[in-house]
């Protein structure tokens, strides 16, 4: 009896719900297996994919107005929010968790939370009931010696419980943590020494009740606060990114031939005759891809992408292998990396590095001159790159620089024919309807010493536009290639928007003066019974907007097309890209909304990625003729998506870390800003130039009382109705850096030169 029969029967159920005798009947289970229905439904509800009701009923999450499972998000402050896998029917928005219900749990936990209010509006407060999954096996803070224990505080502030770490638990040995301990400048006898250090503690018994502190011991001692690159070694650690290859994978990375053999060979198409190159940036060190364009006799382009074979060095089931399925993707912080795979391979033996032989999976396409696919190979190969190119150089030799076009002479012909495919397929996928945001980047800038001197935009050129092109069109055709062919495939999915987030954004692209051309927005009225505080039943109607409701991609692409060069463009493409899903692998095709396109994968990063590896991995049983292997392809893809969002969660925090430090030192500066959004608090700016975000709190506004108006979200002054709004442009001047929850506070500008906030606050620090 397999779990997914038993969730699709119950979906098949009104009300997504059943008793144990009722599915016993449904399923037409005999002897055995009614035994193996219970252990399958009690794994079901351990893991929050079943709720349990009363009398052995079971339903499925998000059918049922009494529970909700999801994700914790706990805030400084006491309250939090459990963000659900599916929300429950009739109710908006994420479950309020009140101070003091959230128990035993700790932020990030996956819980089962009881819903104990609804209001009118559908928003909902509710406890948590149970923890299903523990999010911190060890957590990442500074070590502080009390009265009667030593404890650690966590550097998460939204972890509230502090971690007591008893006698004999607080030094790590030195054979666990030999890369940290004893650094530079860190000496460490006892746990006196410990004081005010920077350690990592493994917890070892976690709180029964919710006013009591989990239990600990001290597993690395990472440094002092302000050492050099400690930051990057604290947001390894809270986020548990895996940072240590376990010995046995680095065996098996060290015995692996540095160069290939006639063995290696045997079978493969020898592209080495071919002006191939890598384009990638300026510090990159491991290269995936190399792309070759020609002009047919016909006038087609040929095009090929060349992707490093890692499927030949990493076999299903090996200790690399199970070690890059955990870790899911390479990590890239701005001065360093977390690798997925070891450096022998990852920068070596799969990277395609100029003049020597690699092995290679290719995708060989030829496109008309209305820029689709007419014809496509896919095969095994060997490939020795001619050049490693930067986006930089290329560009540069695309718009003319004299001197590396004589450096590059004999590629600038291939460099253009590139430019002038790569502009076609991008006219091909804008007339199908691909949204292409424009949202910049930010770079960090670092001295040779490495230490961060500033924030530019990262660029952005024809180069970039070259290798995006390319490698979309070989994953569109790898993914149609492998449907085609197999039963079951992975598939980089972007579902279609919800339509509350749609009309949310709608309503804000209004008051801009912009609409995506929506016809009147269906609405359906979902009859919702609950209870109140009190107990009393609640019967109301919650308006939605109609789930039958679809928006185009081509009306975010057109919107997106009126934005440009606009002031506002940065704001609403921002307030667009939060309207929709998030991207994510999986084993069922749901197309991709955002490109467009009804069949997607990833296959041209498998060095830095492990859904690519396992694309590497069907393509080749297909060459083979040989059955692909299946089972485990939605645990791979829920454990890629899962990945994915960690290592952007701990790229995206660093970064804002970073930006911080930078402006510690600025103190006292004024800037150029634009209100970015509002809230009742506050607004939040974005600098010029800089790509630094920071808060304008409203107790701070100039000369008269200021209020928030949720309708318009404007926030507008009592008596001289002056407004301030998303979208327009102010001057700020920093107040104040908390370095703890690493925020900028900024003041507003007013007449003169003086900003509010420096007023303000100096008079409440003479109260």
């Amino acid at each position: 009896m397999t779990a997914a029969a038993i969730l699709a029967k119950l979906a098949e159920l009104p009300h997504g719900r059943a008793g144990f005798k009722q599915l016993i009947r449904e399923l037409g289970l005999k002897g055995h297996q009614r035994r193996e229905l219970s252990a399958a439904l009690e794994g079901l509800v351990r893991k929050g994919a079943l709720i349990e009701l009363r009398g052995e009923q079971y339903v499925l999450p998000g059918r049922t107005q009494e529970f909700a499972v999801g994700r914790l998000n706990m805030h400084r402050d006491g309250y939090g929010f459990v963000i659900p896998d599916t929300p429950p029917a009739g109710l908006r928005g994420d479950l309020f968790i009140p101070p003091n219900s959230a128990g035993r749990a700790m932020h990030g936990d996956r819980v089962l939370a009881r819903i104990t209010r609804v209001a009118h509006d559908g928003k909902a407060e509710g406890e948590v009931d149970r923890i299903l999954e523990r999010a911190h096996p060890t957590v990442v803070g500074e070590f502080k010696i009390g009265r009667r224990e030593s404890f650690v505080v966590p550097f998460e502030s939204r972890i509230q419980q502090w971690i007591v770490i008893p006698d004999g638990m607080e030094l790590p040995s030195a054979q666990a943590t030999p890369d940290r301990i004893g650094a530079p400048g860190l000496e460490i006898r006892d746990k006196h020494d410990l004081e005010g250090a920077v350690v990592n503690v493994e917890i070892i018994e976690y709180p029964e009740r919710g006013d009591e502190n989990a239990i600990g011991r001290v597993v690395e001692v990472l440094g002092r606060p302000g050492d050099f690159g400690l930051d990057v070694e604290i947001t390894i650690r809270k986020h548990h990114l895996r940072h240590r290859f376990p010995a046995e994978a680095l065996d098996q990375a060290q015995r692996t031939p540095l160069t290939l053999t006639q063995t290696d060979l045997h079978g493969r198409r020898d592209f080495r005759g071919m002006d191939l190159v890598t384009i990638d940036g300026e510090t990159a060190r491991d290269f995936d891809d190399a792309v070759w364009v020609d002009r047919l006799p016909n006038g087609h382009f040929a095009l090929h992408v060349h992707i490093a074979d890692v499927s030949h060095y990493v076999r299903p089931g090996t200790p690399i292998d199970v070690e890059a399925l955990a870790r899911g993707t390479s990590v890239y912080f701005p001065d360093r990396a977390v690798p997925m795979l070891p450096l022998e391979l990852s920068t070596e033996i799969c990277s395609l590095k100029p003049h020597v032989d690699r092995l290679c999976v290719s995708a060989l396409l030829e496109f008309d001159r209305q820029g689709d696919v007419v014809r496509q190979e896919f095969c095994r190969g060997v490939m020795r790159s001619v050049e490693r190119m930067t986006y930089t150089s290329v560009h540069l030799i695309l718009e003319g620089d004299a001197g590396l076009r004589e450096r590059y002479a004999p590629l600038v012909p291939r460099f253009e024919l590139m430019r002038e495919l790569a502009l076609l397929l991008n006219r091909r996928r804008m007339k199908r309807g691909s949204i292409d945001f424009d949202l910049p980047e930010p770079l960090i800038v670092f001295d040779e010493d490495g230490a961060m001197t500033g924030i530019e935009r990262a660029p952005r050129n024809i180069a970039h536009r070259i290798i995006e092109e390319f490698m979309l069109a070989a994953n569109m055709a790898v993914s149609g290639h492998l449907e085609q062919h197999l039963d079951h495939s992975l598939f980089r999915i972007h579902e279609t928007p919800d339509p509350q987030r749609v009309l949310e954004f709608e309503e804000i692209a209004v008051r801009f003066g912009y609409t995506l051309g929506i016809p009147a927005m269906p609405a359906k009225r979902y009859p919702v019974v609950t209870r109140t505080s009190e107990g009393r039943k609640l019967r109301r109607d919650i308006v939605r907007a109609d789930d039958g409701f679809r928006v185009s991609s081509k009306m975010y692409q057109q919107l997106v097309a009126k934005l440009e060069g606009r002031p506002e463009e940065r704001i609403l493409n921002y307030l667009m890209l939060r309207s929709l899903k998030q991207a994510r692998y999986a084993a069922e095709n749901a197309g991709h909304f955002a490109l467009a396109a009804k069949t997607y994968t990833h296959f041209t990063s498998p060095i830095r990625r492990y859904p690519d590896l396992v694309i590497h991995r069907l393509l080749g049983s297909l060459l083979d003729g040989k059955p692909a292997d299946f089972a485990d392809l939605s645990f791979i893809a829920e454990q890629s998506s899962a990945t994915e969002r960690r290592a952007a969660e701990a790229e995206r925090e660093l970064l804002e870390w970073k930006k911080v430090q930078y402006m510690v030192d600025r103190v006292g500066e004024e800037f150029p800003a634009l209100i970015i959004s509002t809230a009742k608090f506050g607004f939040f700016v974005e600098l010029d130039e800089l790509f630094i975000e920071g808060l304008v709190p409203i107790d701070f506004l100039p000369g008269e009382r200021w209020n928030f108006q949720e309708n318009t979200r404007r926030i507008v002054a009592e008596r001289s109705r002056r407004e301030l709004k998303i979208g327009d442009r102010v001057a700020v001047r920093l107040d104040k850096v908390d370095g703890v929850e690493r925020k900028l506070l900024f003041g507003l500008v007013v007449e003169g030169g003086k900003s509010s906030g420096g007023r303000r606050q100096s008079k409440r620090r003479g109260r």
